[in-house]
């Protein structure tokens, strides 16, 4: 694709992956535009992106919805069939080709009015499909249709507008019942309508929904304890100006009048007072509600109260960024380094030492470029063992500095990890034992002409401990 906007030959709409720094996938849709210069010359390519990971998500799930919702009306307990806009068949469910005793292989292409309505409801059938077809949607329209054997069957139809992505009028869905089971069905939907009604106002989560008007139709009783203000306080009230603060008033209404469109918004976070004057962190859902011929009429929004959260994460800052001062000021050298051995830290009394200051050192590969060369094999296998979980403490080596000093370093290698435990460097917090190890020897050398000195003395010494015992001859 660059290759090609280098010769001019521009691409829009080229979609790829690409991978954040800390591996996450993103998805790209990119618009490769040629770059010229003063004289019309090609001197490079300008790509114009556009994140769609959230959108390619949202597709896979409008495709896990379709596909659902194919295999549903394909098991669906009731007659459904489809028509395009000449009326000809284009879905037949497993129930409708039970009732009719036709298959979907014997009915697809056919025209419904004319292969399979009794005569006497030919027109109103005709009608209604006409209607559906014009956007206006029919429900309860009832009709006779014949079997494959003569036997006739009462139908009560919804014959609901088909469309395509774009809005554009394709056919009609007819989602039928068998007129004698209605009064069970009837029951059974009483019942499925009362058990949501239910759940919403015993769920374990703020919900309420708004009219077209924005005035709140639903306000269960999470919201009520949550915020204070009884159902009934808060029914046929606008809830923009009755219950959200005047700094997120015009992005709340936003958000609804969006849904009251049809765009609905996932997690959408902002604050909400109490009636004692409490502030909560609420993220949103706000779901476009519609009505039984897919008209908007309103929004649900089915919040979470993430105050806690907001102030963990806060805690959690101001821990990271307590550790982070602690690390910088450490009177001992402290270095990070990442999966690939780059250094990622390196506090104050790492910069002193090594005479390297932190701009110089991030980024560079810790081995590499500030090990002494007879300790870096010996080192990479800790930062190795370490990446694997493996620690390592006091691990001795040689850190040279920028001006040539060698100093000696004791190391702790411990693991670093992410949140979700992933291993995602080392940091390895040393003592600079030079002057140490130098005071170790001179004491050993002492210790040694001291005991050369009474071995070979040309007196006779001898030493005892504090129970009289001997100790030299």
């Amino acid at each position: 694709v660059l290759a090609s906007a280098l010769i001019g030959k521009e691409t829009a709409n080229f979609e790829f992956p690409m991978f954040t720094k800390f591996g996450e996938r993103r998805e790209i849709l990119l618009n490769a535009t040629t770059r010229r210069g003063p004289s019309d010359e090609v001197i490079g390519v300008i790509g114009v992106g556009q994140d769609i990971t959230q959108i390619r998500e949202i597709t896979k799930e409008q495709e896990r919805v379709a596909d659902d919702l194919s295999r549903l009306i394909e098991s669906a307990n009731a007659p459904i069939f489809g028509v395009d806009l000449a009326g000809c068949v284009t879905e037949w469910n497993r129930k409708a080709a039970e009732i009719s005793r036709f298959t979907a292989k014997e009915t697809m292409g056919k025209n419904l009015v004319q292969n399979f309505i009794e005569p006497d409801y030919r027109k109103s059938v005709e009608e209604v499909l006409q209607d559906a077809l014009g956007g206006k949607e029919t429900a309860n329209f009832e009709f006779v249709l014949k079997s494959k054997f003569g036997r006739t069957f009462t139908v009560l139809l919804n014959a609901t507008t088909r469309r395509d992505g774009k809005g554009n009028i394709t056919g009609v869905v007819g989602v039928g019942q068998d007129i004698t089971e209605l009064n069970q069905v009837l029951a059974e939907s009483k019942r499925v309508a009362d058990d949501l009604t239910r759940l919403i106002d015993t769920a374990n989560a703020p919900i309420f929904g708004i009219d077209a008007s924005g005035n709140v139709t639903e306000w269960n009783a999470k919201a009520s304890s949550l915020l204070g203000y009884s159902k009934e306080e808060a029914m046929g009230r606008n809830l923009v100006q009755r219950f959200i603060t005047e700094e997120f008033k015009a992005s709340v209404d936003e958000v609804l009048a969006m849904a009251l469109i049809g765009r609905e918004t996932a997690n959408f976070e902002f604050p909400m007072f109490t009636k004692f004057g409490e502030r909560r962190e609420i993220l949103l859902n706000a779901t476009t509600r519609r009505g039984p011929n897919d008209e908007v009429i309103g929004v649900i929004g089915v919040g979470q109260d993430i105050t806690q959260i907001r102030e963990i994460t806060k805690e959690q800052e101001r821990v990271a960024d307590d550790l982070s001062r602690l690390i910088e000021s450490a009177n001992a050298p402290i270095f990070g380094v990442d999966l690939q051995g780059m250094v990622t830290e390196w506090n104050q009394k790492a910069a002193e030492i090594s005479g390297y200051p932190k701009e110089q050192a991030m980024g560079k590969n810790l081995v590499q470029n500030f090990i002494q060369p007879d300790y870096k094999n010996s080192v990479s296998v800790v930062l190795k063992n370490a990446l694997t979980g493996n620690e390592t403490a006091n691990f001795e080596f040689v850190l040279k500095s920028k001006h040539g000093d060698a100093f000696t370093v004791l190391l702790n290698a411990t693991t670093r990890r992410d949140a979700k435990g992933n291993v995602t460097g080392v940091v390895g917090v040393g003592q600079d034992i030079t002057e140490l190890n130098q005071a170790l020897a001179e004491s050993k050398r002492v210790a040694d002409d001291l005991t050369r000195l009474i071995d070979t003395a040309n007196a006779p010494i001898f030493g005892i401990d504090t129970a009289g015992k001997v100790t030299e001859d």
